[in-house]
């Protein structure tokens, strides 16, 4: 019995010893999410590591905001042109922005590019970037904007505010 229990011993012993010489294995990296966040870059001007985007659905439509996450002054200015850009883009219904970013044509658009005459799109300077409001009073144009939204919050695992409960 007592060789039992010492054979037990150094196999665990053996096997807790071959375990601890295993390197780690290194984090699973999002592969699909880094060529996204590359193209953005490409598309954006400024590193999407190193800013933060917000996504927010509003009752009247929606806010994208794009700040970099360190003072940078030739990144504030790349990122309120881009954002200036995109607001003439969209107005005109041009979404090949977003469709290249994403490399697919992004949820809520197609409506968007229908419905642009009932759709504004204002830049604005915020500290370190930029915000673009998008305002509608269109019920269909409403409910794209909340799926872009959504779709950009989840693609970019980005915060911000979800659609308005509805009201009774």
């Amino acid at each position: 019995m007592r060789n039992i229990v010492l054979g037990s011993f150094f196999a665990i012993a053996a096997a807790t010893a071959l375990v601890a010489q295993t390197p780690p294995k290194p984090p699973v990296r999002d592969t699909t999410f880094a060529a996204m966040q590359e193209r953005g870059k490409l598309a954006m001007g400024v590193d999407q590591y190193t800013s933060s985007h917000t996504f927010d659905a509003l009752p009247t439509g929606g806010r994208i905001v794009l700040v970099r996450d360190v003072d940078d002054s030739a990144g504030v200015a790349q990122i309120r042109t881009h954002l200036r850009d995109i607001a003439k883009a969209f107005k005109t219904g041009d979404f090949t922005t977003p469709a290249f970013v994403h490399m697919q044509d992004v949820p809520g658009t197609k409506v968007m590019r229908e419905r642009r005459s009932v759709i504004s799109y204002e830049a604005r300077d915020v500290a370190r970037g930029g915000e673009l409001r998008i305002s509608t009073s269109d019920p269909d144009a409403l409910h794209a904007i909340h799926e872009f939204m959504a779709f950009q919050r989840g693609e970019h695992h980005a915060g911000g505010v979800h659609p308005p409960a509805k009201q009774p």
